[in-house]
């Protein structure tokens, strides 16, 4: 089905701390970014090895990958006209010089922490300020626009712009050491210690569909090879672009009042 704008997406946006755009990628544009990625994984993996989480940015790979799927992307016009509805007409997509794509491990299960892109006590950033911009829900905003079935992301709704509970640091707190375990085994725990986390939910996103969501709410990242299908993504690994800093649309927006 064609996706179709509603208000539920704003809604749901800022209630919740993000939205997800469904099938908003038509399957002729992730044909074309998987046929790239695909170039791209082997690419990162021959530099940086099997486990390698990440291409970025996209731009700095220009002679080697086709840059044409990614401003395709850029450019959807479906794409930009919904999350400048979300946000505001000023935001626009990061591109290729700071895009980056996510690949999923090719031997270990491994995860993020729990955590918050930017808080209070990140370097260079001024307290006081912050308690402000952190309850403008344009300021910070991030993307993942899955090319397979992703279920690698899990969310805490509505935990931006407020602080943290006890019962969240001590989630947080609780990531396995997995490294003397078995592939099996640090799969089972890491999910575990996703789950942990009170009132976090896992984001399913299909091919094609885009997520717009807040960074400094909790969240976290959750990766695991896929089965038996080196060269595919499968449910339980990942295949996404992403934005290349926290603020995943760039443009301007006034600070809460």
């Amino acid at each position: 089905m064609p996706f179709t704008f509603s208000e539920q997406h704003i809604t749901e946006y800022y209630h919740n701390g993000y939205t997800v755009f469904q099938s908003i990628l038509p399957s002729s544009l992730v044909q074309d970014l998987r046929r790239v990625t695909d170039l791209a994984r082997e690419i990162i993996r021959e530099e940086n090895g099997p486990q390698v989480q990440r291409l970025q940015p996209v731009g700095k790979y220009a002679d080697r990958l086709d840059m044409h799927p990614f401003q395709d992307y850029e450019e959807l016009p479906e794409l930009m006209d919904a999350c400048q509805r979300v946000l505001s007409p000023m935001h626009q997509l990061e591109g290729k010089a700071r895009m980056g794509i996510l690949f999923e491990p090719a031997d270990r299960p491994w995860c993020t922490v729990w955590h918050r892109d930017i808080t209070a006590k990140t370097n260079h950033v001024d307290p006081e300020e912050f308690a402000v911009l952190t309850r403008d829900a344009t300021f910070f905003t991030q993307v993942n626009c899955a090319l397979y079935t992703d279920i690698s992301t899990w969310y805490v709704p509505a935990s931006d712009g407020r602080p943290d509970t006890e019962a969240e640091v001590q989630a947080s707190g609780l990531q396995p050491d997995t490294d003397s375990l078995n592939p099996e085994e640090a799969e089972y725990e890491n999910l575990t210690y996703c789950r942990a986390m009170p009132g976090a939910l896992q984001l399913v996103l299909e091919p094609g569909d885009f997520a717009l969501y807040r960074p400094n709410a909790w969240h976290i990242g959750n990766f695991a090879p896929t089965v038996n299908a080196p060269h595919s993504t499968t449910a339980s690994g990942s295949r996404k672009l992403v934005p290349g800093t926290n603020n995943g649309l760039r443009g301007e927006s006034k600070p809460a009042n």
